[in-house]
């Protein structure tokens, strides 16, 4: 199966917008580890015992790690991207087979056929 060029159109669509919404998201982010920084230098701050919600390590680690997470999720969509660019997109990286166009609806960043995300891609 080969993609047609208004499917590869809508996909790139699909994907540009994604990475908008990163990108938005990266600046929320880099505001709220910039206030959690700001808080743990402060000399007043109580980390560990602020019965009112996470410490600010705790908050952290959580932000830090979504952090990640997106920078993550950004790589994959511009190496979709790139895909599209490079007239691969839609196959899969481990086998050449196609990807579903249920697959790439869901996940458009999709790089593995469903068969190969079963066996690669852990479970949760």
């Amino acid at each position: 199966m080969t993609l047609l060029p208004a499917q590869l159109a809508h996909f790139e669509e699909l994907l540009l917008h994604e990475l908008a919404e990163r990108g938005q998201e990266a600046n929320v982010l880099a505001d709220g580890l910039r206030v959690v920084r700001l808080a743990k230098g402060d000399g007043t701050a109580d980390d560990e015992h602020d019965p009112d919600g996470p410490t600010l390590s705790a908050e952290w680690s959580r932000m830090s790690g979504l952090e990640s997470e997106l920078v993550a999720k950004t790589a994959a969509t511009r190496s979709a991207l790139a895909r599209i660019a490079a007239g691969t997109y839609g196959r899969c990286v481990r086998r050449g087979e196609p990807i579903g166009l249920d697959r790439l609806e869901a996940r458009p960043a999709a790089e593995l056929c469903i068969e190969c995300a079963r066996e690669v891609e852990p479970r949760h």
